[in-house]
């Protein structure tokens, strides 16, 4: 069996396969990630990846048509010799048996890298090429914390950058399960800290995230954490920018319904452990929010859904200025409530 494990992939290729596995299967459902590491492990392979000789892109659908086409070009000796190199895509119609052709002939200096998406385990191309001494196959999917600290480390020093642990930790609980947005926004941080030689907590801010949304986050929290004179500095500054009040009744609305949910299904815990399982929570919101659910008991919580319910209500059937006045009130109200408590 040549089945790689998903946490010893990264590893593999930075030392470089086993020269015997001539063919190697990149699959799994994290597709930035297996496209990252197909187009690494057929450009390593060859001197200059530009060259039409030495690298060949081939499309599954073309070798469905033709299944004896992928053994040939394997079999084909460059114009100038050298290492060749073969990188598969896969369309909508199977190949296998074009896979399985390449697999019985005699292939000297290339390497073919099949590039797929999501396979089962009992799949035929995943099967045939886990039970080959001539394949590897290679899982891909998205990444755990460990791994996303990796690649955060690995693309930032490639730019000579280091970054503090804070600001990792950060910029990972941001980042999505597909590899290529991950590596988007890290080029996107590592372009903003040109010239610096840490990235830190502020650049990680600055870069990831709306700002609108933040403010609203803030106000929220304001609201929450018993802190009116935050909250009606906030509610003047979106009346200003001419923000919708019932989007901001509304969104108080959910976070309240949040707090609710996470108060009655953690009973018994610490407020920082319910906090930690706070889905999609913003790491820079973890303190109000372990704050807020220390502060608030379910009763209390669902008089306050009441009353927001009844606010978004009323801002649906007053006038644009009316409804601003809803939305500060209600705010305002809950916020004194929250700091009396």
């Amino acid at each position: 069996m040549t089945a790689v494990r998903a946490g010893d992939a990264d590893a593999l290729i930075r030392r470089g396969p086993d020269p015997r596995c001539f063919l190697i299967l990149v699959y799994g459902t994290d597709t930035g990630l297996v496209a990252e590491r197909a187009k690494q492990l057929a450009e390593s392979f060859v001197a200059d990846p530009g060259d039409p000789f030495a690298f060949i892109l081939l499309d599954g659908d073309t070798l469905a048509a033709d299944p004896g086409r992928l053994a040939d070009e394997a079999g084909t000796v460059g114009l100038f010799g050298g290492r060749r190199a073969i990188r598969v895509r896969a369309g909508s119609k199977p190949f296998v048996a074009a896979v399985e052709a390449a697999l019985g002939a005699t292939v000297a200096e290339t390497r073919i890298v099949v590039e797929a998406g999501d396979l089962a385990r009992n799949n035929p191309m995943r099967t045939l090429c886990e039970g080959s001494a001539s394949a590897l196959a290679i899982p891909c999917y998205p990444d755990d914390a460990r791994a996303l600290a990796d690649l955060i480390d690995r693309t930032l020093r490639e730019q000579g950058l280091g970054i503090d642990r804070e600001a990792r930790e950060a910029l990972a609980a941001n980042l999505g399960s597909d590899r290529r947005a991950s590596l988007s926004e890290i080029g996107k941080l590592a372009l903003y800290a040109a010239g610096k030689d840490r990235v830190t907590i502020e650049d990680v801010e600055a870069v990831v995230g709306d700002a609108s949304a933040g403010l609203l986050n803030a106000v929220i929290d304001a609201t929450f954490a018993g802190q009116p004179a935050e909250v009606d500095r906030g509610c003047r500054r979106f009346r200003h920018e001419g923000l919708d009040p019932g989007v901001i009744v509304g969104s108080a609305l959910r976070h309240a319904l949040t707090l609710l949910a996470t108060r009655l299904e953690g009973e018994g815990k610490s407020p920082s452990a319910l906090a930690a399982g706070w889905r999609g929570l913003h790491f820079s919101r973890k303190a109000s929010v372990e704050a807020q659910l220390a502060r608030w008991s379910p009763a209390s919580l669902q008089r306050a859904v009441t009353l927001l319910h009844e606010t978004v209500l009323a801002c649906r059937r007053a006038s644009p200025d009316l409804a601003a006045a809803h939305a500060s009130a209600v705010l305002l109200r809950i916020a004194e409530g929250a700091r009396r408590s």
